[in-house]
C-alpha cells in the first residue's frame, strides 16, 4: 500500500438497509396501587462489604415513595435510597422494616 492511498471501509451493508442508530423508546406504565394491594419481597446484598436490605417492588408515585422512604428512615434510624421501585436500607434490618410496613398496611409475599 502506497503512502497517501485511501482504504475502502465498505462491508456490504449500508445505513439504508434498515439499520438505524435510534433507540426505541418504550414507555413504562406505572400503575399506582394502594398499600394493601402490594406484594413486597426482601433481598439482601453486600456492597463494599456491608449488608444492604432491599424491599420492593413498590408501585407508588415517585413523590409518595420518597415520603414513605423518609418516614421509614426516620423511624428505623438508618440510611437508605429509592431506586427503580426498590427501597434500599443500610444494614440487615428486614424484620424491623417488615414491622413498620405492616403497620402501614403493606403486604408481603410468603
Amino acid at each position: 500500500m502506497a503512502k497517501g492511498e485511501k482504504i475502502s471501509l465498505e462491508f456490504g451493508s449500508s445505513w439504508g438497509d434498515g439499520w438505524s442508530m435510534e433507540e426505541e423508546k418504550t414507555s413504562k406504565v406505572l400503575t399506582i396501587l394502594e398499600p394493601s394491594a402490594h406484594r413486597l419481597v426482601f433481598q439482601k446484598e453486600k456492597r463494599k462489604g456491608k449488608v444492604v436490605t432491599l424491599v420492593g417492588v413498590f408501585n407508588l408515585s415517585e413523590e409518595d415513595a420518597q415520603k414513605l422512604l423518609s418516614t421509614l428512615k426516620k423511624s428505623l434510624a438508618c440510611g437508605g435510597a429509592y431506586k427503580e421501585g426498590w427501597m434500599e436500607f443500610q444494614g440487615d434490618i428486614a424484620p424491623k422494616v417488615r414491622e413498620q410496613l405492616e403497620k402501614m398496611e403493606f403486604r408481603f409475599k410468603k
